[in-house]
Formats: C-alpha cells, structure tokens, sequence
C-alpha cells in the first residue's frame, strides 16, 4: 500500500494528486530520462502494482543503450519491463510528432498486453508551464493555455504539481543516474529555447514567473475541465433540443463539437479554429448539404435537421484495406477492444453481406445484423465498410458493437481473445451526430 506523510516533494506531490489510487495496476513510461526514471521508482518505493514500458524510437545512434539502462533499473527493482523498438520507417512530418504518435501507439498496445488500467506519464510543473508558454506564443484559447490535462482516458500524470528540481533532489538522494536526451539542449527545438534562454531570462526579470504561469496553467485546466463536463452532459443526455446550440456559451458548443469529432475517429488535437469556426456556423443555422473536411479522412456535414462526422469516400476504402485480426489464448481480462469467444472457433475477418444474423450477448433472440447497426448508429454510409469477425460462416462479433451470445467465451475459462489491428478508435468508420437548432429533440434520419 502507497505510504503517507512523506517529507520529500516528490512522494508528496504524487500522493496529493490522487490520480493514481491503491489495487489499480499500473503502467509506467520510462524514457530513460530523469523524470520517468524518478516516477518509476517513486512508484515502486509506493507500493503500487507496477509495470515499466519502454519504447526506443531507434532516431539516434546509442539509443539501445538507454534501453539497456532502462533493462537495468527494472531488475534492480524487480519490475516487469514491457520494451520495443521501432523498426518501421518514420512517419512523414514532424519528427516529434511521429514519435509522440508511435510511442502512444506502444503504450496503447503494452497496456492490453500487460492488462494495466491506467498508464503514468512523468510530466512536471516545469513541463506543464513550456507547454503553457509554447501555446502562448502560437496562440491559443483556454484548452491551450492549461498546458496539459492531468488525466485523460486512461492517461495520468502525477507529478505535474512536482518541479524538475525536485526530481533531481529526488534521484541524488537515492544515487540514480539517469539518461540526458541531448535533444532537450538542442536550441534548434522552440522547447529547448524557451526552457535554457526565454524562461529563465523572464525568471530574472519577473522572479516567480515559473510559477505564476503554473497557477495560471492550473486555473485554466479547472475551467476547462469544467466545460468538457458540460459538453459531455450534453452528448450523454441525447441530442439537445433546437434551441440548445444556439443559447449554447461558445465555448461548451465547441467542445461538444470536438467530442463529435472525437467519437467519430478523429485525433485531437488536430481542428484548427477555422475548422471549428465553420463547423459551428454550420451547426447555428447553414443550410442543409454543406459541410466541412477534416483531418483523418472525416467531414462534418448538415443532414436534414442533424449535423453529424462521418469518414469521407477515401477514408472508408482505407478502412476496408486495413484491418487485421490479433488472436491468442486468454484466461480472460478487461480489454474493451477485444472479443472473449471459444477458444475451439477458427475465425476471420470480413464485411457486411446479405442475411447476416446473430444472436447479441445480453439480448434476446437472432437479429438482422442490419438493425444492429442501425440501432449502433452506423451511418448508411460506413456499414458496407465496418469490419466484421466470423467464426466459419457464423457471424462472431460486430468489433465495437457486440458479440454472439452463442459463440462467447464462459466467464472464468479458457477463451480465445480476438481483437483488430490497428485498434479501433483509430480507424473505425464511426459517425457521430447530434441535432441542429432546427431539429426537434429526438428525431432521427
């Protein structure tokens, strides 16, 4: 069990922001760095149910020695260590923005191996304030200036109250060493200048300003935490009435429409203001037929009374190209994104063709596959292309939706765990929707 009353800022900073709590099995992001070196080992001195993940984006020459580091600490500590290493080409763009996507893409598929209900990343104030000002400088609204959320999905990050100075205390307390990226110094990065020249030149000037851009940033994450609260209401109530948009704060109206985006399949972030500006003048009162494209193949377009996001043509034949079955024995787990069925089925992946039925686990009786999806909400558009699971010819499971009473696993046995590569949320062509101010509630195309 986690101890308390710590005199040391770094236990005491990860106690007091109750993201983590005793029994939940935890996942760890070790870099190598001396952040996620001291959360690692702050965690374990703690007491939690612990396991290390580490991926090496192999982008400069040494790296596999800072996996070996990594490798080290955790049989010190007797930590299990989940580790990869990249050996596919980068994707186009932004460096750090293709690591950034790779590594949650391995920690996404560490957390279903290891079946971890929450992964720890090691964040701190000082990172919470770069993020602050960064946002700052390109301009930003009320989600910028927060710098990042201290949780989101299964995503913590418990030490964004403790300083980088504190972590360095922290780790020469205990004689721990730990990697220096020496990206962190490059000063061709806007991070590595604002951290090594900007901040510190403002530091001298206003002293404190560290933290008053922290008070700030924290300010501005309540607030904001609170208007997603008020847009998710909204989305879990139903569609709204009418009148509801329009009378909507602006700033609740788009968070509900980034959380359309989002459940439909988008990555946030990634609409700009000009997306959300034309989206939510549509939403107001455009007229029907128009819409707006956006990233990751998808379009917000006005129907009738409703405003929904759907993929465009391209993405939907990307989709049907992509999806890949992951199947291996299970004594069973959580995993939300998988399927738990016999372990005795030989299956397959395929789509939609005519007569498809099954028998839905927690239903009653054989339904028309068709009206499951209408019922799930899958657009006209997006049900030809929505990935289907067989066993032989016996439809099995419908990924996202629901599995076949008859052909699901039995609690507490053997089963077979079946699950489609890429996960889900990236690629499923989900639409979502909501009503227009002209639409009554609970009308539907």
């Amino acid at each position: 069990m986690p101890r308390k009353n710590s005199s040391e800022p770094l236990i005491d900073g990860i106690q007091k922001s109750g993201l983590v709590q005793p029994g939940v099995r935890l996942l760890v992001a070790v870099s190598g760095g001396p952040d996620s070196t001291a959360l690692l080992v702050a965690m374990h001195e703690l007491g939690f149910d612990i396991t290390a993940a580490h991926f090496d984006h192999a982008l400069r020459e040494g790296s596999e020695k800072v996996a070996e580091q990594v490798g080290t600490l955790c049989t010190g500590l007797n930590v299990e260590l989940v580790a990869e290493r990249r050996d596919s080409p980068m994707p186009r763009g932004s460096v750090q923005a293709a690591a950034r996507a790779l590594r949650y893409e391995f920690l996404g598929r560490a957390r279903g191996r290891t079946g971890a209900q929450a992964v720890a990343l090691a964040h701190t104030a000082d990172d919470l304030v770069e993020g602050a000002a960064l946002h700052l400088m390109r301009g930003c609204g009320l989600a910028g200036l927060r710098g990042m959320p201290a949780s989101r999905g299964a995503y913590v990050r418990p030490m964004l109250e403790v300083w980088r100075s504190e972590v360095v205390e922290f780790l020469e307390k205990r004689g721990v060493s730990a990697y220096e990226d020496p990206a962190n110094a490059d000063l061709k990065f806007a991070r590595a200048r604002l951290r090594h020249q900007i901040l510190p030149e403002l530091e001298r000037d206003r002293p404190g300003i560290r933290r008053r851009f922290f008070a700030a940033a924290r300010q501005a994450s309540a607030t904001q935490e609170a208007i997603e609260v008020q847009a998710q209401a909204v989305l879990v109530a139903g569609p709204p009435a009418r009148w509801e948009v329009a009378r909507m704060p602006q700033p609740v109206a788009v968070e509900l429409i980034k959380l359309l985006y989002a459940h439909a399949g988008g990555s946030l972030p990634a609409l700009s203001r000009r997306h959300l500006a034309s989206m939510l003048d549509l939403a107001r009162g455009g007229r029907g037929g128009r819409g707006v494209d956006l990233p990751c193949g998808l379009r917000f377009r006005i129907v009738g009374h409703h405003m929904e996001v759907i993929p465009t043509a391209d993405r939907l034949a990307q989709v049907r190209s992509v999806p890949q079955l992951d199947v291996r024995e299970c004594l069973g787990c959580d995993d939300p994104e998988a399927a738990h069925l016999r372990p005795d089925l030989s299956v397959r992946v395929g789509f939609r063709q005519p007569g498809l039925r099954m028998r839905p686990a927690g239903g009653r009786g054989s339904r028309k596959l068709q009206d499951i999806l209408v019922d799930a909400r899958v657009p006209r558009e997006a049900r030809d292309s929505w990935p289907l699971v067989f066993a032989g010819d016996q439809l099995a499971w419908v990924p996202g939706i629901t599995v076949d009473a008859d052909l699901a696993s039995v609690a507490g046995q053997p089963a077979l765990h079946v699950a489609i590569s890429p996960m889900p949320d990236r690629w499923t062509p989900k639409v979502a929707r909501l009503e227009t101010p002209n639409s009554p509630r609970g009308e539907s195309s």
